[in-house]
């Protein structure tokens, strides 16, 4: 996820200076791997110690030089060497940072945007470090994950990270058909250019609600909770709405036993009937849960079925 360029030019002068104040007198042990989290939108919503560890790191290991380099220039940390790690390079580029390691050097890992090895780079290169035995010390911070759960309202606080969907549109379907049966809130991400067709699939999932975040932590941030089979609608109201990175968290849903009575039930009368009449009848003949039946019922048409 991209972040924005600074307003007015802020300086962070100060920032620094607490940030040695407050995180200076800690131990950073050399030849470990530091993993930072970056913002998300918002430049101000970098932690102290994570200021701190790009300042005194040897090398950053980054996602895109280009996008690295003015970010560090924001916070005033200029001249240090920044090492391409991104998705077609990891492993080559791990082993890079491991011979610096070895020799006894402190390297930053940092995404784009947000926390490292969360549906970004950088997990590889954790593991290979911990493969050779070397150090690794996270450093927490912005997360999109977490900034849409905050806002999401979720009392049962349980979630599942199911991150980026496949791009291919039968293989989406078929994912969205096992989230139906996923009884504990989804978190999802998604690129404006494929959130129209993700909306669309997950328009299956009914009135099962959905929380939506767009540019979280941005001049135009927005949040928004509707049934999952108005997100397309919604989206298509206004252009805006399909700008920009996008957070979506499924809220908890019921999902029914797979090959119960009411299952059976279920599928012998989707084969003739509209799909909420064969729910209701479904829960009038068998007693079950009509939610979770009509979760059931939504789960069944997205895979192709019933027979």
């Amino acid at each position: 996820m991209s972040v924005a360029s600074p307003i007015g030019k802020p300086s962070f002068d100060p920032a620094l200076q607490a940030a040695r104040q407050a995180a200076g007198p800690q131990h950073y042990p050399a030849g470990a791997l530091y993993v930072v989290a970056t913002p998300i939108g918002n430049l101000a919503d970098i932690t102290l110690r994570a200021l701190h560890v790009l300042a005194l790191a040897d090398a950053i290991a980054c996602e895109d030089t280009r996008h690295t380099q003015p970010l560090l220039r924001a916070y005033g940390i200029d001249g240090k060497p920044l090492l391409a790690l991104h998705e077609h390079n990891e492993a080559e580029a791990a082993q890079a940072v491991i011979e610096r390691l070895r020799r006894g050097e402190r390297v930053a890992c940092v995404s784009d945007a947000g926390t490292p090895a969360v549906s970004d780079p950088g997990a590889r290169l954790v593991a290979a470090c911990a493969a050779a035995g070397l150090r690794v010390v996270p450093l927490p911070g912005a997360s999109s994950v977490t900034a849409a759960i905050s806002a999401a309202g979720l009392a049962e606080g349980s979630f599942v990270f199911a991150g980026f969907l496949p791009a291919k549109a039968g293989e989406r379907q078929a994912a969205v058909a096992v989230l139906a049966r996923e009884p504990r809130a989804v978190v999802l991400l998604e690129a404006p250019h494929r959130i129209a067709a993700l909306a669309e699939a997950l328009a299956a999932l009914g009135e099962r609600r959905v929380t939506v975040a767009r540019e979280l932590t941005k001049q135009f941030e927005q949040i928004a909770t509707l049934p999952c089979a108005g997100l397309p609608a919604w989206l298509a109201a206004d252009a805006q709405r399909q700008r920009g990175e996008f957070a979506l968290v499924l809220h908890t849903g019921s999902a029914a036993p797979p090959e119960d009575e009411s299952d059976r039930v279920l599928k012998l009368l989707l084969a003739e009937l509209p799909l909420k009449t064969a729910v209701r009848l479904a829960a009038e003949l068998t007693g079950a849960p009509r939610n979770g039946l009509y979760e059931r019922a939504l789960a069944l048409k997205a895979a192709g079925r019933p027979p």
